[in-house]
């Protein structure tokens, strides 16, 4: 499986780059598809890119389901805490998934 991990901006490191980190590990990771991406700013990276810029609630969501698939992983019977915003709440489909409902 290939997901995308949080990281936040450390400092820059050369045009189009930056040092990131995520659990105190620095990685260098292209920034050139994130724009205008200064340090404090999180960002979802894939493959040593930067592809999306995220805000500090969106970050921190997918870091805890991150921990909590590790959690599983590991046999821990504590992962259901990591997945607070999906637990107890009805899924939604996306917009477009919606309109495929409608016209059929």
């Amino acid at each position: 499986m290939c997901i995308g991990i949080p990281m936040q901006v450390v400092q820059p490191a050369g045009p189009g780059t930056g040092w990131c980190e995520r659990r105190g590990e620095r990685h260098l990771i292209d920034l050139r598809l994130v724009d205008g991406v200064g340090p404090g700013a999180w960002v979802l990276v894939f493959q040593h890119a930067a592809r999306e810029i995220l805000d500090d609630v969106r970050a921190r969501d997918i870091s805890s389901a991150i921990e909590g698939l590790e959690a599983a992983l590991a046999g821990s019977g504590d992962f259901e805490r990591h997945f607070a915003d999906l637990v107890d709440r009805r899924p939604e489909l996306p917009e477009h998934l919606k309109r495929e409902l409608k016209s059929a």
